[in-house]
């Protein structure tokens, strides 16, 4: 059984940085696809950016492109999201997600991004 255990959320403020840690327990971590999502309130989640197992980055999405970076550590089993130059407007719980077709799909239980000054 695979669990994912975010950190690294919190309040900061505007043109500030975060790096959130998402924690992968569990066998096979690097053949998963690994991805950052969020969700503001009374909006749908969103895809950020996600990795393969081969650890080459997909896509970011438009709003994150040239300020998130994601990476991923397959010896820790841990992937990262580096966010630069923060924006109130990305203030949302960020949920890590694994996916691999033979070993299942799962969620963490998120972690809270405030951006106020």
């Amino acid at each position: 059984q695979v669990q994912l255990v975010e950190s690294g959320g919190g309040l900061v403020q505007p043109r500030g940085s975060l790096r959130l840690s998402c924690a992968f327990s569990g066998f096979s971590f690097s053949y998963y696809t690994m991805s950052w999502h969020r969700q503001a309130p009374g909006k749908e989640r969103e895809l950020l950016v996600e990795m393969s197992d081969v650890a080459v980055t997909i896509d970011y999405a438009d709003s994150v492109k040239g300020r998130f970076t994601m990476s991923r550590d397959n010896a820790s089993k841990t992937v990262y999201l580096q966010m630069n130059s923060l924006k109130p407007e990305d203030t949302a719980v960020y949920f890590c997600h694994a996916n691999w077709p033979y070993g299942g799909d799962y969620w963490g239980q998120g972690t809270q991004v405030i951006v106020s000054s």
